[in-house]
């Protein structure tokens, strides 16, 4: 039996043709409408797929977690410039984090340079602000305090970081030294040994006991302190300096030496170590050795005051008068207020025989002198240098001498020396 078709007619009723049209029509509307929302919702990301498949999508973004992972490799490794650059970027992107603000703001006051230590105050506020029950925004804040020179102040705050969490080890080194700071050193060894017991492998720990046993004159215990977090991280350069201080502290000179070249391997184009290789080389009469050290320093860094000071030490001891007067004035036109380049330089005028710039120049040292706490040697020092200029210059025959200066008290120092 043959089947007759009418292919004029469709194979369904016309009735079901119309609302199965009507269907498709819906759904090719809504998968239209669908597919416009993906690609404006995915614009970017279609665009950088589409770019990317011919060889010309741009480096994407980094996530947050990715900066501050990059940033914790970056300071173990020593590199505390690039890490602190690479935790301000994970601190962008997420401004309320604490783990970033925190670690971001431990390195901007390791780097201290100006202005660091109030930035990271600011970031201590922040993470207080975002997370009030968590101890390390208070312990930032007031260790950028302590770093700010604030340390009377650095002290509520930590103890009320230490009532939320009194195991928090960075809480006990920040008050180890702001307790130091202030005198009352029982406290400051007893926070500082606290700090470390509690947590032995943070370096800050180990490092703020040792400030706090160099102030009583147990330097001995100091350096040990020192040395193991020397171990802890050996990439990490500020430890060494103040491991260089107690060495010289101690006349040990060839260890501080042997300290500072260790810096130099980790970081060959540091000033900071090749002016205290200056200094140390200068302190035992190796004044050649010490000159070679502080020009390094300054080709490195032609606005280094440090280093014209010290330069200019080295330059009056070898009796080299025009160069020791030539660097104090770049030391002091680089805007130093170090005392050695006003009373040194005043001194080099005389022994030139440059009656009125001595005179003017040991003049201001005097003026000078006055706001030091401790005024002597060089006060002493000063004042003869006045009155050879009053004995040996006709001009200034008989001038009037400046009335003494009234003792002082002496402000307590630190018994092993504070350095760096």
């Amino acid at each position: 039996m043959q089947i007759k078709r009418d292919w004029s007619q469709p194979f369904f009723s016309s009735r079901r043709r119309r609302r199965w049209g009507g269907r498709l029509l819906l759904i090719y509307a809504l998968a239209l409408g669908g597919f416009l929302l993906f690609v404006n919702a995915q614009f970017d990301r279609l665009q950088l797929m589409a770019l990317d498949m011919i060889g010309m999508a741009p480096t994407a973004t980094p996530f947050a977690s990715w900066w501050a992972s990059r940033g914790y490799e970056l300071f173990l490794a020593g590199d505390l410039e690039d890490a602190a650059a690479a935790f301000a970027q994970a601190v962008e992107q997420q401004p309320a984090n604490v783990d970033y603000l925190y670690e971001y703001g431990r390195l901007l006051i390791e780097i201290n340079k100006p202005g660091y230590p109030q930035r990271a105050a600011e970031l201590g506020d922040a993470a207080i602000q975002a997370a009030p029950n968590d101890p390390r925004g208070y312990a930032l804040k007031a260790k950028a305090l302590v770093w700010q020179g604030e340390s009377a102040a650095a002290v509520p705050v930590a103890l009320t970081g230490l009532e939320l969490n009194p195991n928090f080890a960075p809480l006990h080194a920040v008050l180890a030294r702001a307790y130091t700071t202030i005198g009352r050193y029982q406290q400051g060894l007893s926070f500082g040994e606290s700090a470390v017991e509690l947590d032995p492998m943070d370096v800050d720990a180990r490092r703020a006991y040792a400030y706090s046993l160099i102030w009583v004159g147990r330097r001995e215990e100091a350096i040990n302190e020192l040395e193991d977090a020397i171990i802890i991280n050996p990439n990490l350069t500020a430890p060494y300096f103040e491991l260089a201080a107690q060495y010289i502290a101690q006349n040990e000179y060839e260890l501080a030496v042997a300290t500072y070249e260790r810096v130099l391997s980790l970081e060959p184009f540091n000033t900071r170590a090749l002016l205290r290789l200056c200094e140390t080389f200068s302190r035992v009469g190796q004044d050649g050795q010490a000159q070679g050290y502080c020009e390094d320093a300054l080709n490195l860094d032609p606005n280094y005051a440090e280093a014209y000071r010290q330069l200019g030490m080295v330059q009056y001891r070898r009796r080299n008068y025009e160069g020791a007067i030539e660097n104090f004035n770049r030391c002091v036109d680089l805007g130093s207020s170090e005392i050695q380049c006003y009373y040194l330089r005043g001194l080099a005028h005389y022994y030139l025989g440059q009656c009125d710039d001595a005179w003017v120049t040991l003049q201001e040292a005097l003026a000078r002198i006055q706001e030091l706490p401790v005024k002597e040697p060089i006060l002493s020092e000063t004042q003869e240098g006045l009155r050879l200029v009053t004995v040996s210059c006709p001009a200034y025959s008989g001038q009037a001498l400046p009335t003494p200066i009234p003792p002082t008290a002496i402000p307590p120092t630190p018994l092993g020396g504070i350095g760096g």
